[in-house]
């Protein structure tokens, strides 16, 4: 069917729109429509015997009739057969007759479109005939790049003359992008549109060859994996049957010689496990995942060193010896550490093997800094065992002590046993430091754990889950640190016996940074002995106003930057040989002081008391204050205080309420305001009347910094008896006591500490409870002693007639 039979051009065609590709002339395709304007063009088509025009829309306008979102070409053609298939859409065969181009088209009446016929330039062909046979060169290489080339399209090139023909044709199988083909489709110029056909076939030459390449390249190193593969496995049979695989055949061997070594050193259980997984290990494949973990674990066994132990014997000489030479002062801490090994002694000296075990574990608290870790530093030194350091700050997961299960990824055994891999030994020193600091959460509770550790009766058979048998830890000496033995566990306070290391006192700090930390520190910063100049009285000055802390972790910091500093001046200063840091230049090095605690006041005050308190780095004196204000009797209390502090000031307003109802406390009828008919009337006022007419307000200064603990009682009382009585307290006594509602005087803890901190504010008079004078003034140092007045009350009373002026 021919387009004379049609109506002549231009005129109004039905619109189809494709998504894909374009048609041609030549072709008879059958086109899939579910779209309703392209069904609509197709029934007007056949109902009104009208051609059509098929074009294509542009990338990323699908299922779009706008104007501009599909090209102004296409192939003019009719309607041969149309089909409604089952899934809603309509399947049509369509024959091309020519190219079209569109002229005018209204997005108003989107089915249709002015089209025009696309006639091609009139050529020479002469001209194109040498184009032509370019082209056929080009097409048959391309044949022969791309596998997928139709064979009968270069048949039919060969014997077709027609230009236009053969650029259709071509351009119909090439694998090109929408616009590419817009261009070759809508280009009139023949011989223009051949030489853009040739430079594409070109274009698609080259990107096959490059395809082609690369999958050459990808399967060739594929056979070369699988060939190496193959190649690999055929040397593995070939060496099975001469004999020579024995690498691992040897590694097993060397398992097994080294667990025969052992054998009358390791538990039966696990000598038994451990042969039972050679052998495992031994017939299985080495490619198999479970024999890397096999082999991990064998190593891990036979890496702990059963049967070596550290063979100097116990001596408590050189106990106290390197103690002595590593720490000042720490009497009674030296003093039972040497009674400590002095039960050992004996025991190895009369071969008691049976009760070696059953020693106590000692447990150092005391605050950061005071020497706890260190002291098991010397003992370590002084027994000559190694010493491994557990880091328990923190610890949550109860698998870091006893190992994880084999059937976890990545398990490995505990950091008990770890550490008995690194010593080298089965009888090393152990530190479980900050033990106190232990967390339990939905992982378990790894003090748990250390109940087993520490229990003599137990850690004989300590049994880590990654092992799978039990672990002899009874000739491990364990020393644990803490700052807080409150935060323990009962259950775990039970197995262990604490030594309290207080505070140091200004001469102990003395003398310890004169005979350890300065040399220790010369040392580490090159400089010599006669290169610096340090009085006494300058490090007395650095220890009283330049340091605060228990310890003396900070002081060391102090002496590490002074030196520094003189360094950096001898390095600079070539005339510098040596450097003296004295009171008055003090300054230039660590800048200003810092006053550790607040100096006694000079003048006695009205509500303002002295008191003693205990923290985690040491004493300290706060200053308890109140106010009276005009009100009906309430008791306000501030400062960041905890329940028991918060109690205890109740206890101690009622006992002075009780003082003064008795009249064993006096109070000025002045200090008591009168209603206006009783200064009419001139009426005597009841002295209880000055506590039910004034609202306290107690407070204990540095709001921010929590306070707490049985021991303020009879400070709070006295600030509390001085502002209702209006009579000034002692500014250079300080107290600490409990009271009962009987006004009793109980005794306290941390007394040491507390009485240190008196001694730094100079203090002339400290009040203790009678129990603790009688029991624990033998503990505190002697320069505190002698530098104030100690005091026993037994009462409330004893209390105000010391401190009410």
């Amino acid at each position: 069917m021919e387009l004379e039979n049609y109506d002549s051009f231009p005129q109004e065609l039905p619109l189809i729109i494709e998504e894909d590709i374009f048609l041609y002339p030549f072709m008879i395709a059958p086109l899939f429509l579910d779209d309703k304007e392209n069904i609509d063009a197709v029934e007007d088509a056949i109902n009104n015997n009208k051609l059509v025009i098929v074009t294509v829309s542009k990338q990323g306008h699908e299922n779009s009739r706008k104007e501009g979102h599909f090209y102004d070409v296409g192939v003019i053609g009719n309607i041969m057969r149309k089909v409604s298939l089952p899934d809603g859409k309509t399947k049509v065969l369509f024959q091309g007759l020519a190219k079209g181009k569109i002229t005018h088209y209204s997005e108003e009446n989107s089915t249709l479109a002015k089209v025009d016929l696309l006639e091609p330039k009139e050529y020479s062909q002469e001209s194109v005939e040498s184009i032509i046979e370019v082209l056929r060169e080009q097409v048959k290489k391309l044949s022969r790049v791309n596998s997928k080339f139709p064979v009968d399209l270069i048949k039919t090139i060969e014997e077709n003359d027609d230009a236009v023909r053969i650029a259709d044709l071509i351009s119909s199988v090439l694998r090109i992008k929408k616009d590419d083909a817009y261009k070759l489709f809508s280009e009139v110029d023949v011989e223009k549109r051949l030489l853009e056909i040739i430079e594409t076939i070109k274009k698609e030459i080259e990107a096959l060859k490059i395809q082609k390449e690369i999958t050459q390249k990808v399967n060739s190193k594929i056979e070369k994996t699988h060939k190496d593969y193959f190649l690999k496995e055929q040397i593995k049979a070939i060496q099975k049957e001469l004999g020579s695989d024995n690498q691992k055949d040897n590694e097993i061997k060397a398992y097994k010689k080294k667990l025969k070594k052992l054998k009358k050193f390791m538990p039966k259980d696990g000598y038994k496990e451990t042969k039972r997984q050679i052998e495992k290990l031994s017939r299985m494949h080495q490619d198999s995942p479970d024999a890397s973990l096999l082999q991990t674990y064998i190593e891990q066994v036979l890496e702990i060193p059963f049967g070596e132990y550290a063979d100097a014997r116990i001596s408590v000489s050189n106990v106290e010896e390197q103690l002595n030479k590593d720490h000042y002062s720490l009497c009674k801490a030296k003093e039972r550490i040497s009674e400590y090994f002095a039960v050992k002694e004996l025991l190895e000296k009369r071969n008691i093997e049976t009760l070696k075990s059953r020693g106590t574990v000692l447990c150092f608290v005391g605050p950061p800094g005071v020497g706890k870790t260190s002291l098991a530093n010397s003992i370590s030194q002084a027994l000559h065992r190694p010493l491994v350091r557990i880091a328990l700050g923190g610890m949550e997961d109860v698998n870091e002590l006893r190992g994880h299960r084999r059937t976890y990824v990545g398990a490995m055994p505990g950091r008990l046993v770890k550490g008995l891999v690194d010593a080298k030994k089965m009888n090393p020193v152990v530190v479980l430091d900050e033990i106190d600091k232990v967390g339990a959460n939905h992982r378990g509770d790894p003090t748990a754990v250390m109940l087993e550790v520490l229990d003599p009766e137990q850690n004989h058979e300590f049994r880590d889950l990654y092992l799978n048998f039990a672990i002899d830890l009874s000739q491990v000496i364990f020393v644990a640190t803490a700052n807080d033995a409150r935060r323990i566990p009962p259950a775990l306070k039970d197995r262990m016996e604490f030594i309290e290391i207080s505070s140091y006192t200004p001469n102990e700090k003395y003398h310890i940074a004169k005979d350890y930390l300065i040399p220790q520190e010369l040392e580490k910063h090159g400089l010599k002995k006669s290169e610096i100049s340090l009085s006494k009285p300058t490090i007395e000055k650095i220890i009283s106003e330049y340091t605060r802390e228990a310890g003396v972790r900070n002081l060391r910091r102090v002496f590490s930057k002074l030196f520094r500093k003189a360094v950096k001046k001898i390095v600079s200063q070539e005339d510098t040989t040596k450097v003296t840091i004295n009171t008055q230049n003090l300054k230039n090095y660590l800048d200003n002081p810092i006053f550790e605690i607040d100096q006694a006041d000079k003048k006695n005050q009205v509500g303002v008391t002295n008191g003693l308190a205990w923290t985690a780095v040491g004493g300290d004196v706060l200053k308890t204050e109140a106010v009276k204000l005009r009100g009906k009797g309430v008791l306000s209390v501030t400062g960041n205080m905890g329940d028991v502090m918060k109690e205890s000031s109740r206890i101690s307003y009622s006992v002075v309420k009780l003082l003064i109802d008795n009249k064993k406390l006096k109070v000025d009828e002045k200090d008591i305001p009168k209603t206006a008919k009783e200064k009419e009337e001139n009426t005597n006022v009841e002295a209880s009347e000055i506590y039910k007419r004034y609202d306290i307000h107690l407070h204990i200064p540095e709001g921010a910094t929590p306070k707490d603990g049985p021991s303020a009682g009879i400070t709070m009382a006295t600030t509390i008896a001085s502002i209702l009585t209006n009579r000034p307290v002692k500014s250079d006594i300080a107290m600490t006591g409990e009271l009962t509602l009987s006004g009793k005087v109980l005794p306290i803890g941390g007394l040491k500490e507390k009485l240190i901190a008196a001694h730094k504010a100079k203090m002339k008079k400290v009040l203790i409870p009678r129990k603790n004078y009688q029991r624990d003034l033998d503990d505190i140092p002697s320069e505190v002693k002698k530098s104030m007045e100690i005091k026993a009350v037994d009462t409330i009373e004893d209390v105000l007639k010391e401190t009410l002026v």
